[in-house]
């Protein structure tokens, strides 16, 4: 009997064991990466469940026009891109997250969100922590100065050479495109947002602001700040990472939601909904739509810019 019994016991304590391995191994996925993404417990199921919810929760930086909030609505050409692509997949509602456009990444990494709809530009340091969705949109870069540009002000050059300061929002490619045109760091400030560096320039706290042209000059014109002006001969740096191509982003784990994503986009773009998104949004549909042949994968490996 008691040999029964320890053969009963030992036999129970195997089938635990083996229920529990089997829960690891769903967690971790089959190729060891963790499974904490929100992918959810059947691996890749996020689609599933989104569809199932019918709604996808956004991650955006309030950034005219690319995604912002404006009387409790979510806008802008990103964001009106991300609801259509998700309708042709089955879901029609979004929730909006803001996060500090240095924080949407983080964010995303962390579960807060089920993609990032920014207009983020794709760069191979970004494709390392984050898979970019096909290319939405293209664009370039923008400077702000105090009226009448009093250091005359009209490339990173510019303001390399005569020693200005500009204020830049955190966590934007600006940064880097700077300093590669020879721009030191004591000339570089941050700031959280848009707004905070058009008054980083307003008080004389900083020379300049820059960002993607469309995101300053809107922005410039929403905040009517009689202080500023627009450059509207800026020099475009000759570097990599210019123009710039915008995208959503998902978590790497997240692989059947991206594929899905970039299938109904091709579809959008191939009818010319996407050209008509872009124009609602104040873009160009000539000048700001993805040239053929442009592809995530070539700008993540910096064969493409």
């Amino acid at each position: 009997m008691k040999k029964l019994l320890l053969a009963s016991i030992f036999g129970l304590a195997l089938i635990m064991l083996a229920a529990c391995g089997s829960n690891g191994d769903d967690a971790s996925g089959s190729d060891g990466d963790s499974g904490s993404s929100g992918e959810g417990e059947g691996g890749d199921s996020l689609l599933a469940e989104l569809q199932e919810k019918g709604t996808v929760t956004i991650g955006f930086a309030n950034e005219e026009p690319y995604g912002y909030q404006e009387d409790g609505e979510l806008k802008g050409a990103a964001v009106d891109i991300a609801q259509a692509v998700f309708a042709e997949l089955g879901v029609d509602n979004m929730e909006a997250q803001l996060a500090d456009f240095s924080q949407l990444i983080p964010g995303l990494n962390a579960g807060k969100f089920d993609v990032i709809t920014a207009g983020m530009a794709i760069n191979p340091d970004r494709c390392e922590n984050a898979d970019f969705g096909e290319p939405e949109m293209v664009y370039g870069e923008g400077l702000v100065v105090p009226k009448g540009n009093p250091m005359d002000l009209h490339s990173y050059t510019d303001i390399a050479d005569k020693g200005a300061t500009v204020s830049i929002m955190q966590g934007a490619t600006e940064i880097e495109y700077v300093k590669q045109m020879g721009v030191k760091e004591d000339q570089i400030q941050t700031a959280p947002d848009i707004p905070a560096t058009f008054s980083a320039v307003a008080s004389g706290r900083a020379d300049a602001t820059t960002g993607t042209e469309m995101t300053v000059k809107m922005a410039l014109e929403s905040a009517g700040n009689d202080k500023l002006e627009f450059v509207s001969d800026f020099e475009q740096p000759d570097i990599e990472g210019i123009p710039s191509y915008g995208a959503a982003a998902f978590h790497k784990d997240n692989d059947e939601l991206r594929k899905a994503y970039n299938e109904a986009l091709a579809k959008l773009k191939e009818d010319g909904t996407v050209k008509e998104l872009l124009e609602k949004n104040g873009f160009s549909a000539e000048n700001n739509s993805v040239p053929e042949g442009i592809t995530t994968e070539g700008v993540c490996s910096g064969e493409q810019y």
